[in-house]
């Protein structure tokens, strides 16, 4: 059943992991895709894999720590398609060290590419949709580390605390042009960022609350819900896909 036929939606990060998923979910509900990746060449595999099963796709090269290139991207899309219909900012990084040696271009990388590309992709896209007529939809990757504190994560935290106020913000002052504003909070996620130690994977799997790591699929399930219109009355909120670690956890670990 296709729930999404007409849709057009950009992917940030969406060459591999979370949103590499989301975009083969979405490709089945009947979404155009735009997935857009500073790995060039994951998401030009993707969008060749999407368009044999007849998926309409298109890849874009971005390094969303830049605004102009964020607003490139989406003036792209449109010009492609013809309209925007959502926006799934989800592209990130990493990088823990303890607070003492978290100097200031390794804070400000994290928040460059964490927070700040989140509010371009924002910023961009509520303003073409408003352009356009659109009644869309912004989709954003915060974390469980959005409101808890994790130790090496300073950057990371900061960052992610940011994300789910700016979707509180953004839906209020967007509703007005019919445009949601949500946010998916993934717990420990089995990614290619977690490397192969499957020891490692485990302990992490451990600290849910039914001890299993999460895998991106269960992420992007509810991502695309939240794009669809089963999910209109969803607005301005976080969703916690992180099987209850935020239900007993005070601290990490």
């Amino acid at each position: 059943m296709t729930t999404m036929n007409g849709k057009v939606i950009i992917i940030t990060g969406g060459a591999s992991g979370i949103g590499k998923q989301t975009a083969l979910k979405l490709a089945v509900e009947g979404a155009t895709l735009v997935i857009a990746d500073y790995n060039d060449a994951a998401a030009q595999q993707l969008v060749t894999d999407l368009e044999s099963s007849n998926v309409t796709a298109a890849a874009y090269r971005v390094d969303v720590s830049k605004g102009d290139e964020v607003k490139a991207l989406i003036d792209w899309t449109v010009q492609k398609y013809g309209t925007l219909s959502g926006i799934f900012n989800n592209a990130g990084i990493g990088l823990v060290k303890p607070f003492l040696e978290m100097d200031p271009a390794s804070y400000h990388r994290v928040i460059d590419v964490d927070q700040h590309s989140v509010y371009y992709g924002m910023y961009y896209a509520a303003r073409k949709m408003v352009e356009l007529g659109v009644a869309g939809t912004i989709v954003n990757t915060a974390s469980i580390y959005g409101t808890m504190a994790a130790i090496g994560s300073f950057n990371y935290n900061a960052a992610k605390a940011a994300v789910v106020m700016m979707t509180k913000s953004g839906a209020l002052e967007l509703a007005e042009h019919n445009i949601r504003v949500v946010a998916v909070a993934p717990g420990f996620i089995n990614t290619p960022i977690l490397g192969n130690d499957d020891s490692f994977k485990n302990h992490l799997g451990s600290l849910h609350m039914r001890g299993r790591i999460i895998q991106p699929e269960q992420v992007a399930n509810v991502v695309a819900f939240l794009f669809s219109d089963a999910a209109s009355a969803i607005n301005g909120q976080t969703i916690p896909v992180d099987d209850g670690y935020l239900s007993f956890k005070t601290k990490q670990g």
